[in-house]
């Protein structure tokens, strides 16, 4: 059997990752002039807390090739076969770290083997992307036919959401300034996903927060479409900004609307964070096509 490993942009829980055996590499982040990242890290309501309440502005960074090989280094002396499913290379350089230090390993080591595949996903989509290996791997699936799997479905991992404070986009180039100004006034929510090159991109505006929310699961019945029946009883993934009720208002639209009944929710980690800003609702699943 393979090991699968990934980043901590897939935000997936901590339990989650032990139960099914997956390491996961952490992207740093700085707030308040402080490094974070790894051993050190800070409690995600303290994080969430110190940008809405403080006005800190966090910064994040890639993983770097030299911290890519010492994480696979590790793992190559139990498991000889390695599938790592990257952050985004839309958003990160760290899908080229990873590949750059797989490739060094491999040449040093004939005798193992590291895929490392480009989830063009980010948090929970990642998350779902992983959530998909372990369940081929799981199945008895071999690591060749789990990345053909994955490789051939990437464009199906779908991504919908919304942020409540349009100026941690703008921060990251995601809107002008004055979009962010004028939008704040008159409480203009956006709706966004990641494209089929892993970028964020800005696919409608919607005034008010609940109608925000309602058209993420506009969204998901439509990039459903026939699909819907078929994946009833597939994963829905909901990641959410510290803002827990909202996420489980989505999930409950979801439950009445659609009819699925298997949900994953967990907080938008630091590194995500730091982009999308407290608030943020995002919605992941199996559809159509992006």
């Amino acid at each position: 059997m393979f090991r699968i490993t990934t980043d901590s942009t897939a935000d997936l829980p901590v339990e989650y990752l032990q139960e099914h055996d997956v390491e996961s590499i952490p992207l740093s982040y700085i707030l308040d002039g402080v490094t974070y990242g790894g051993e050190k890290e800070l409690d995600w309501k303290e994080f969430y807390s110190m940008m809405r309440n403080d006005g800190k502005m966090p910064t994040t960074s890639q993983v770097n090739p030299e911290d890519a090989k010492i994480f696979f280094e590790k793992y190559i002396k139990m498991d000889k076969e390695i599938l790592h499913l990257a952050f985004s290379s839309g958003l990160s350089g760290t899908y080229n770290s990873m590949c750059i230090a797989a490739e060094e390993i491999m040449e040093e080591h004939p005798d193992c083997k590291i895929v490392v595949l480009d989830s063009l996903c980010a948090s929970l989509g990642e998350g779902l992307f992983v959530h998909k290996a372990i369940k081929m791997r799981d199945a008895g699936k071999s690591l060749d036919e789990t990345a053909d799997w994955l490789k051939a479905n990437v464009q199906n991992f779908v991504h919908v959401f919304t942020v409540d404070d349009l100026f941690h986009l703008h921060r990251g180039g995601r809107v002008s300034k004055a979009a962010a100004v004028i939008g704040t006034l008159v409480a203009i929510k956006p709706k966004l996903h990641v494209d089929s090159e892993g970028h964020l991109i800005v696919i409608d505006k919607v005034r008010g927060r609940k109608k925000a929310l309602n058209a993420l699961v506009d969204y998901m019945e439509e990039k459903m479409g026939s699909r819907l029946q078929e994946n009833k009883d597939d994963y829905v993934f909901i990641s959410h900004g510290d803002a827990l009720e909202d996420a489980e208002y989505v999930r409950d639209q979801i439950k009445e609307r659609l009819g699925m009944e298997n949900f994953l929710i967990n907080h938008i980690g630091p590194t995500i964070g730091a982009h999308s800003g407290p608030g943020t609702i995002a919605l992941f699943f199996m559809g159509e096509s992006r």
